[in-house]
C-alpha cells in the first residue's frame, strides 16, 4: 500500500507506451467546452456529475484546443470544409472565399425566390447554410472500393465507409471539381456555388462521381470476400 501511494507522490514523466503523447498528467481533467454544463442547478445533476464538478473545483484542467469553441455560430462541418480548401497555409483566402459562396449563393436564391410565383415561393429555400449541409450530404458515398491484394493481384473490393471518409469524399469531391474542371477565369467563389447549388438537388458531375463509384462497387461486389482476408 505504501508502495502504492509513493509512486502516485512522485513527479509524473513521460515515458514509451502505445499511446499518442500528451504535455498534460494523467491527473489533468478534460475540459468542458458545452455552456448549458455550467447552468444546470446542482438538484438536477447526477451523482456522478457531482462528484465530477466537486473534482473540476479542486483538480487542474487541460487547455481547450484551438478547434473547440462554445459560440453559438461554431460550424465544424464548415471549418473542416475552410481547412480542406486551404492552401499553403493561407486561411484568410480560404473563409473569405467560403463567405464570398455563401453570400452568391444567398443572393440566387433571394433572387430566385421573387421571380417564382405565389405557389412555388415555400419550396425554394433561401438559407445557405442549410443549402451547404444539404449538398454535402447528398454528395456522401454510402459504399467505397479498397485496393486488396490476393494471389498476386489487385482487387477493388467493395467495403463500407465511415462517416469521416464519406464527408472526407464529398469535399475533396466538391473541391476538386472546382479547382479542376471549371473555366479559368471563373472565381472560386462563383464555381463552388454553382456546384453547392446543383448538388443540393442532387445533379452535377459531383453527384454523377458518387453514382460512378457506386457502379463500380456493385460490379466488383464478386470480390467483397476478399475483404476478410
Amino acid at each position: 500500500m505504501a508502495a502504492s501511494i509513493s509512486g502516485l507522490l512522485k513527479p509524473w514523466t513521460p515515458r514509451l507506451a502505445l499511446v499518442r503523447w500528451s504535455r498534460y498528467n494523467p491527473y489533468y481533467l478534460e475540459p468542458e467546452i458545452r455552456k448549458e454544463a455550467f447552468n444546470i442547478p446542482e438538484t438536477e445533476l447526477t451523482a456522478e456529475e457531482k462528484e465530477e464538478r466537486k473534482l473540476k473545483a479542486v483538480r487542474p484542467i487541460k487547455a481547450a484546443t484551438n478547434a473547440e469553441t462554445s459560440s453559438v455560430f461554431n460550424d465544424p462541418l464548415l471549418s473542416k470544409f475552410i481547412n480542406m480548401m486551404m492552401k499553403d497555409g493561407n486561411k484568410t483566402l480560404s473563409k473569405d472565399i467560403m463567405t464570398q459562396t455563401l453570400e452568391h449563393i444567398k443572393r440566387k436564391q433571394v433572387e430566385k425566390y421573387h421571380k417564382a410565383p405565389e405557389g412555388e415561393k415555400d419550396k425554394i429555400e433561401c438559407n445557405p447554410y442549410t443549402i451547404f449541409h444539404q449538398a454535402l450530404e447528398n454528395c456522401q458515398p454510402v459504399i467505397g472500393l479498397a485496393s486488396i491484394q490476393k494471389g498476386g493481384k489487385s482487387y477493388q473490393v467493395p467495403i463500407p465507409l465511415t462517416d469521416s471518409r464519406r464527408r472526407f469524399l464529398a469535399m475533396k469531391w466538391m473541391i476538386t471539381e472546382c479547382r479542376d474542371n471549371k473555366h479559368r477565369r471563373t472565381h472560386m467563389y462563383e464555381k463552388l456555388s454553382q456546384e453547392l447549388l446543383v448538388a443540393f438537388v442532387k445533379d452535377g458531375n459531383v453527384i454523377k462521381k458518387k453514382y460512378e463509384m457506386h457502379k463500380t462497387a456493385e460490379a466488383n461486389r464478386a470480390y467483397a470476400h476478399y475483404r476478410w482476408w
